[in-house]
């Protein structure tokens, strides 16, 4: 439980027919090998449910965490981490077809959280990702991770910055650090508005500085 959320694991598929039924929204969280992708899951649910390994890429399966929250019942999804090349080229392709068949299809997703390290900003993959989101019609919120690695003073420019090179989200990306805590709550607030809301942003909005 955090604050007022409920949380447990509902489900675990390594196969698309291991899927639990679209009966409530759900929230995916999608970002590289080695992100902080777990930590940022665990912090945010409040709750060590998602696997945090030393090896980047290991998780191989969907895991669907059941939340209760005061805007509305929903599931955050953990999708694998991409981009980790030490893993075979069959792993890969098996990963991304799993990732595929998830968000390609799934009518209860509501949002993709991009997860990406604050401190070298959207790579080449984490663009592809966003274009290939874009292409579905699919909302996302850019969310940082790592921001205790940048100086207080120095995160706004960052931030800016990053808008300026170019990026989708629905709203001005949330800094976070799953070590500090910084930004958790706001991230927590912010899914609750916006699952809440019922009216969200179409994709490939430009957030403001």
């Amino acid at each position: 439980m955090t604050g007022l959320w409920k949380v447990r694991l509902e489900a675990t598929a390594f196969r698309a027919d291991q899927f639990p039924l679209q009966d409530v929204p759900e929230i995916a969280v999608a970002g590289r090998s080695n992100v902080g992708k777990s930590s940022l899951v665990n912090k945010l649910l409040g709750s060590r449910l998602a696997h945090v390994g030393a090896t980047p890429g290991k998780t191989r399966s969907i895991n669907f965490f059941a939340v209760e929250s005061p805007a509305c019942p929903f599931r955050l999804v953990d999708l694998p981490g991409y981009g980790y090349a030490s893993r075979s080229k069959g792993e890969r392709n098996q990963w991304s077809a799993l990732i595929d068949s998830y968000v390609s299809n799934r009518a209860s997703l509501e949002l993709v959280l991009h997860l990406a390290d604050f401190r070298h900003g959207l790579l080449a993959n984490d663009t592809a990702l966003q274009d290939w989101l874009s292409h579905l019609d699919l909302p996302l919120l850019v969310v940082f991770t790592k921001g205790d690695k940048i100086s207080k003073g120095a995160r706004r420019g960052t931030l800016q910055k990053y808008i300026r090179n170019g990026l989708k989200s629905v709203d001005v990306p949330i800094i976070t650090s799953a070590e500090k805590g910084d930004g958790i709550q706001d991230l927590r607030l912010f899914l609750e508005k916006y699952l809440a809301s019922g009216d969200h942003t179409s994709p490939g909005g430009s957030p403001e500085e």
